[in-house]
């Protein structure tokens, strides 16, 4: 599978943006889907995680309550719904899937897509 993510920008804090993460080839559903992220300077770090059966969905504890993970398999799309975006927030974010997989453990991740910006100014 193959993954390209967008939707990233320069927004204020407060604001909200969503990303997206579309996939070319088959079987979609069957694909777990993660987003990372990685600061300036810092290591990557994993965001948020739908497993592929869409059931305990994961999420960063800097991100819990303000971003929001979704999918829609017959789109092969998923999604970033981020609310209440703060200076912190700021980094490259990627998208990855893992066939069947089920946790949100960066290095089980097999496909990645290439990173979209998202700038949080004060």
């Amino acid at each position: 599978v193959q993954l390209q993510a967008f939707g990233g920008g320069l927004v204020q804090a407060g604001d909200s943006l969503r990303l997206s993460c579309a996939a070319s080839g088959r079987a979609f559903s069957t694909y777990a889907i993660g987003w990372f992220r990685q600061a300036p300077g810092k290591e990557r770090e994993s965001v948020a995680a739908i497993p592929w059966n869409g059931y305990t969905q994961y999420y960063a504890d800097s991100v819990r309550g303000r971003f929001v993970i979704s999918r829609d398999d017959a789109k092969n799309t998923a999604y970033l719904q981020m609310n209440s975006l703060k200076p912190e927030d700021t980094a490259v974010y990627f998208c990855a899937a893992d066939r069947y997989g089920t946790t949100w453990y960066e290095s089980d991740y097999d496909f990645w897509g290439q990173g979209t910006l998202v700038t949080v100014s004060s």
